[in-house]
């Protein structure tokens, strides 16, 4: 049953984003490939103050690697710039199975990628968003 509700997320996201278009007024812009299968974003945000007040993505690649982009952005917008760090770790070793369950919670909707870790070809595809969220914040 549980699996059923992660894919329905996955599903949702990928069918009916609501960050996937462009953003003009972005003050950050990172492009993240994943040259393996073709995934391929272009991640953009609106940060003020440390808050990132907004954010969106274009391109394309498989059902996975656009919903996590787009669940990205749901659970950072609106967050500092540092507790999106925090999540983004906290993302990542939950991929690598390395999390607890309050970590987990923290998580929200981005919990539906768990079962990735244990497909490992799907990981790069799961983790693009968030690795070039990474590399744009490091830049920041």
């Amino acid at each position: 049953m549980q699996n059923n509700f992660y894919r329905e997320v996955i599903n949702d996201h990928n069918l009916r984003p609501v960050h996937k278009h462009e953003l003009t007024d972005a003050n950050l812009e990172m492009r993240g490939m994943n040259p393996s299968c073709g995934d391929d974003i272009t991640l953009r945000l609106r940060v003020n103050d440390g808050i990132i007040e907004d954010g969106a993505y274009t391109g394309d690649g498989c059902a996975i690697s656009q919903a996590s982009a787009d669940i990205m952005l749901e659970l950072v917008i609106g967050r500092t710039v540092s507790e999106a760090e925090e999540l983004k770790d906290i993302f990542l070793r939950m991929i690598k199975g390395k999390i607890t369950d309050e970590e987990f919670d923290k998580l929200e909707e981005a919990g539906a990628l768990t079962d990735v870790s244990h497909m490992p070809a799907r990981v790069k595809c799961a983790v693009l968003g968030w690795h070039t969220l990474e590399s744009m914040l490091a830049e920041e």
